[in-house]
This record gives C-alpha cells, structure tokens and sequence, in this order.
C-alpha cells in the first residue's frame, strides 16, 4: 500500500471533528481576578547571561478577557534552548525560555471558550500552545497546510518585556489572547509524558508529511534514519507507527542504537565501527539485505554527516534534511554524483504547522497503542531550581530528553 496515497485531508478532518465533536461550549464566565488558591507571584527561570539562569520572582499579570493563566505542569529542554543557553544565537537575553511545555488552566477570560480547533476549554484543562501569529492573525487551522511555524514566534522565544511569563520555564505561563495571535489545544486526554513530547513530536510528523511529497515514501520502502537523539528516535517510531517496517538506524552510540530498535528500527549501524564513508556505505548496504536505502531522514546537525548519507539512498531515492535548526555550518557534496547522476529527490523540514499538532495527538496515542516506550525519551527530570543542571546534562549528551518537572 502506497502511504502517498492515503487521504490526509480526510484523516485531519476525522480527528478535528473527534476533537470538537458536539459538546457543548464552554460557558462564558466572567475573568477572573488572580485569586482562590493563585499566588499573587510566581517564579520564572529567566536566563540573564550565558549559560546561566536565575530564578526570579514577579507579579502575576491580571488576567483579560481573551487571555489564560497556566499552571506549569512540565517542559522538555529542545536543542534551540541549549544554543540560547551556550551562545545567545537569537540575541534574547535576558528571557523566559522553554517551548516544549504543558501545563492546566487556572484561570481564563470570559471570551476563552475553544481551543485552535474549536474543542471547548474550561478551567482544569490540559493545554499545549503552539505558534503565534502576531502578523497574520487571520490564519486558521486549515489554511496551513504548506505554511509552517518559521513565519510564527512561539512561546519560550519571546523578548522579555512587561508580563515577564512568556515562557514555559517558570511556575505560570500567561496566554495571551486577541490580536497577539496566540494557538493552543487542549490535550487532557494525554498523560504527561506525552503532552512535553508533543512539541517534538509534531517537528517528525511534519518531516513525515514532506518526505511522502516525494510520492517515494512507502510501506515496504527501506529508509535510512541518521543520528538517534531525540529527534531521529521520534522519526523511527512515527515511521514505525505508520507501518514502516524496514528501517536502519545510524549513530555512533549503541546505547541509543538499543533504544532506536525499541522504537521500531529493524536494524541499526553503529558508524564508529567503521572507517571512511565507503566501508560505512557497505554497512548500511550489509544491513539493508545488500540494497541501498529507498528514502532517508537526516536527523543530526552535522554538516559532515548531512555529506555522507547521499551515499546511503538508492538511485532516484529520497531525501528529507530537517538536522539543521540552527546555522551548523556548510556541508560539501558532489553535485554530480551526489544530486544529479542519482536524481536524488531532497525536500528539507523546518518544524510544524498546526494541523501537524492536531495529528501529533494521534500518533502520540496510536504509538502508546502499540507499545512504543515514547515516554523512555524522558531519561532526566529537573525541578525548576535545578535548571541550570538540566542545561549542562544536556549539553553533555548523557541522557536523551531533558524535562523540567514542577512539583
């Protein structure tokens, strides 16, 4: 079966509807002021220097009528924080970071009563934000279909400014409603887990997505997926859940190697075991049955490696790039035999859009369906203190998915 062929639209459809449904929506109470078992202030990791957070304490802000106020439950620690954290790339400190974060409504504006996609909100839900649209706040759920989030801010990567709780590395987050074009769902039917792995998640639904563009991508193709951190593990099992059964894991550390297998990678090829990309190329060749893969998935942010896996895809193959979320430098490689001579076919992957978020959620549930351990991602859980910690762990590469957990 050709997976190019399957009716997307129709699936998105099905979900959003399962989504809204017709329940009843949320009744219209008036904003609450910041009271009944909310402190007045609330603590924020604001990261004043490089590699260096302080936990600082400030007001609320008053709650509006097109605003929320969530309660921080957790947030994962992505690769974009920890080059913040190192080198200040973006230029925002001082700032509030963390984008891969959930947390519940505690308090809400009397015109708050849907989420992005019209499932109705009431205090006590679970909520994921996702992009805003300051500049385009006309965008809704299915006018996305090609736009993705590189036009939008997030929250996590705001300027600091007045309302200081902009991010989700703090006690509360403020949502901010109206013309500041913020999106959000609603997700109480997700565990923990689950809900600071969506972010994430959504980046290799998105890759996905672009990869079946080639119209290569098939149930029985053979793929190659590069580099096993959290965002090629995440790739493997969205493939794997899919139906993608013959997939090579490549990376230079066995223990992610392991896990890339619980994740649905049916062999892996440890690179250290081999040198120069020839005899690397026969290994993955060895591991595919002695044919070269039909698509590939490039996960690292290594320019060296991003050269190398053209050797690894058949001719006519493809190729989805989506390693490089920051400048990591040029990679060099032979147009001609590289590109050319195999008409290789590249798309590459810059994060997500909404309707990416909304099949996000039933993949996270189709995967926990199957037994994919998804929540073994989450190898180390920091409370908000200890952040600093969290950051060099992860920098140091000791572990895979770094949380930060509020008690």
């Amino acid at each position: 079966m050709d997976m190019n062929n399957i009716n997307i639209e129709e699936i998105v459809k099905q979900v959003l509807s399962g989504m809204t449904g017709n329940a009843p929506a949320a009744s219209a109470a008036p904003a609450p002021a910041v009271s009944g078992g909310i402190p007045k202030t609330a603590r924020v990791a604001m990261l004043t220097e490089k590699k260096h957070y302080e936990i600082r304490e400030y007001p609320l802000p008053e709650v509006g009528d097109d605003d929320m106020l969530v309660k921080v439950e957790g947030c994962g620690v992505c690769g974009t924080d920890a080059h913040e954290y190192k080198n200040d790339p973006f230029g925002l400190i001082p700032v509030v970071l963390g984008h891969e974060g959930t947390g519940e409504i505690v308090a809400m504006g009397k015109n708050v009563k849907v989420d992005s996609a019209g499932k109705p909100v009431k205090i006590g839900d679970k909520i994921v934000t996702c992009m805003i649209f300051k500049d385009d706040p006309e965008i809704t759920m299915f006018d996305l279909n090609k736009k993705n989030v590189g036009g939008a801010d997030v929250y996590g990567l705001l300027p600091d400014d007045d309302v200081k709780f902009n991010g989700w590395f703090a006690d509360y987050i403020f949502i901010r409603g109206g013309k500041f074009g913020s999106t959000f769902f609603n997700v109480s039917d997700l565990d923990l887990d689950s809900r600071i792995l969506i972010e994430p998640c959504a980046v290799l639904v998105h890759a996905v997505e672009r990869a079946k563009t080639t119209g290569i991508l098939k149930f029985n193709s053979r793929v190659v997926v590069q580099g096993c951190g959290p965002i090629g593990l995440i790739c493997i099992a969205v493939l794997h859940t899919m139906g993608v059964e013959n997939i090579c894991a490549v990376d230079g550390n066995e223990k992610r190697l392991e896990i890339a297998k619980k994740m649905g990678a049916s062999t892996t090829v440890n690179f250290m075991n081999h040198q120069g990309i020839e005899a690397l190329t026969n290994a993955v060749k060895e591991a595919q049955d002695g044919h070269l893969a039909d698509f590939a998935f490039q996960c690292t942010g290594n320019p060296k490696a991003h050269a190398n896996i053209y050797k690894f895809i058949r001719n006519g193959g493809g190729l989805c790039e989506l390693g490089f979320f920051i400048n990591g430098g040029d990679a060099t490689i032979n147009p001609h035999f590289d590109l050319c001579a195999k008409e290789i076919n590249l798309v590459g992957s810059w994060v997500y859009n909404l309707r990416d978020y909304a099949t996000t959620f039933d993949f996270l549930k189709r995967a926990k369906a199957i037994g994919l351990p998804i929540s073994e991602l989450i190898t180390h859980r920091y409370p908000l203190e200890e952040i600093n910690e969290a950051h060099e762990t992860n920098l140091a590469m000791t572990g895979l998915k770094i949380a930060i957990i509020n008690k």
